[in-house]
Order: C-alpha cells, then sequence, then structure tokens
C-alpha cells in the first residue's frame, strides 16, 4: 500500500495525497451482494432536520460484508480485493468452494488466489477466522466479536488492530486499538492480522468539495454561534468560548461520559488512554 502527493497544478491539488490503491485489483463489485443504500440527509420521517452537517454526496451502493464467518471448515479463495465507499476499510471477495460468494473485510497481505477459512480446526494464518480460545498469545487479530455469534465490532476500520495478551479460564485479555485491555469470552470469533488499507490516516482531502462529495456539510464552530445556540457561543469580538463543551453543556476533552454502573465495567482491566 502506498500514498500519491499530486503535483500542485490546481489550488485543490496542491495539499491533496490520494491513495495509491496498490491493493486493489478490481473496479467491478459483485452484483449480487448489492444492496440500495438510500440517504435520509439528516431529516426524519417528518423530514425535520434532527442531524446537523449531513447532506449531498455521491450515491453509493452497500455491500453486503459477511461479519460473521460462520462458514466453518468451507475454504475459500480470494477472488478479488476492492474498494468499498461505505467504509475506510478494503474489502476481500471470497469463492467458497460450495459456490457461494461472500465479501469480508480483508486484512493487510491477504493476496487474490490465497486460501482462506474460518474455524475451530484451521491455522492461525492472515485472513483465517477462529475462536479465541485457539488463537496463539500475542497474536495480532482484528474483526472481533463482543458476544458469541453477533458478528465482528471490534479494530474493523483501516489499519485496526488488537493483541490477544492472556487467557484465563472462559476470558481472553485483548488490547483493543483504543488502548483499552479488556476481558472478552474465549468462545468469540477473530481474524488473524491487521485491517487492510493501513495508509488511510495519511490521506489529505486538499479542498471542502471532496467533503461534500463524501456527504458532509460545513460545520460551523461554537464559538462563532450566539448563546442561544450554545454554551460556547456569544462574546464580543473573538473571545474564547470558555471551557469547551457540548450543545448540551456536557465538558470536552477529559470529560468521562462512561455511566460508573455500566454492567460491563468489570470486563474493562484497564481504561483507554486519554
Amino acid at each position: 500500500m502506498s500514498v500519491r502527493k499530486l503535483k500542485p497544478i490546481t489550488p485543490g491539488q496542491r495539499f491533496r495525497v490520494v491513495n495509491g490503491f496498490d491493493a486493489i485489483t478490481t473496479d467491478k463489485p459483485e452484483k449480487s451482494l448489492l444492496v440500495p443504500n438510500k440517504r435520509s440527509g439528516g431529516r426524519n420521517s417528518q423530514g425535520k432536520m434532527t442531524m446537523r452537517y449531513i447532506g449531498g454526496g455521491h450515491k453509493r451502493k452497500y455491500r453486503i460484508i459477511d461479519f460473521k464467518r460462520d462458514k466453518a471448515g468451507i475454504p475459500a479463495t480470494v477472488a478479488s480485493i476492492e474498494y468499498d465507499p461505505n467504509r475506510t476499510a478494503f474489502i476481500a471477495l471470497l469463492n467458497y468452494q460450495d459456490g457461494e460468494k461472500r465479501y469480508v473485510i480483508a486484512q493487510n497481505g491477504l493476496q487474490v488466489g490465497q486460501n482462506i477459512v474460518s474455524g475451530d480446526t484451521t491455522a492461525p494464518e492472515i485472513g483465517n477466522s477462529m475462536l479465541l480460545s485457539n488463537i496463539p498469545l500475542g497474536t495480532i487479530i482484528s474483526c472481533i466479536e463482543l458476544h458469541p455469534g453477533q458478528g465482528a465490532v471490534l479494530a474493523r476500520s483501516a489499519g485496526a488492530f488488537a493483541q490477544l495478551m492472556a487467557r484465563d479460564g472462559k476470558y481472553a485479555t485483548v488490547k483493543l486499538p483504543s488502548g483499552e485491555t479488556r476481558l472478552i469470552l474465549v468462545t468469540c470469533m477473530a481474524t488473524i492480522g491487521a485491517v487492510s488499507n493501513s495508509d488511510h490516516q495519511l490521506l489529505v482531502s486538499g479542498k471542502a468539495g471532496r467533503s461534500r462529495w463524501l456527504g458532509r456539510r460545513p460545520r460551523t464552530r461554537p464559538v462563532v454561534m450566539n448563546p442561544v445556540d450554545h454554551p460556547m457561543g456569544g462574546g464580543e469580538g473573538k473571545s474564547s468560548g470558555g471551557h469547551p463543551r457540548s450543545r448540551n453543556g456536557i465538558p470536552a476533552k477529559g470529560f468521562r461520559t462512561r455511566s460508573k454502573t455500566k454492567a460491563s465495567n468489570k470486563y474493562i482491566i484497564e481504561r483507554r488512554k486519554k
């Protein structure tokens, strides 16, 4: 994977850094795995705006991703590595031996023609999905379940990975991308390897128009609002906005909003880094 810095032939391209797309092998998605993706523009069923700064953007079709990896013991061949407009990671099209086709999140280093498989008896190789009870300690993993059979919910975005630190009884200790260390049941599935497209964080859009193509409208800074609109608004001239806080008055930048009585607190060994 690589990034390309464009020549400054226009103002919008002067600072732009784009993805090299070296890992992408085709630009035609599998039609049987596409479904319509209708956008709301931030409006509810009455047509009223309930979410700000959303609207416009290029049309997309949703790619149905297999997060459960429940075809145990059936080998699949990687047919292609593709771009997915709905997520930062690349996706891989799998051709199973029984004829079924599925999309999965592509791991770093996954190659076209490679065979991958999920299940209890698989080897801990890149792209294979298996139970945490069978993965060797210290292994880099991604696409982790939080409840058995739920499907992957952790470490799914570009370049994300977690590490299996220890096992004790029915729980495994996993260090997550945020820096949090928590207990997860060993009967949960995870995929070997880090998620693809790790260079995503290096990209620079270069102009406001590219954000509009993604469906993001201009965001008004709270400091320039009026006091009626935001706690940080008001003041003569360029006065400071006071303590950083949300529109509802909840302090930002370090204020802990997690409930102290949340049931899953007992599974967190170490909180995420600030």
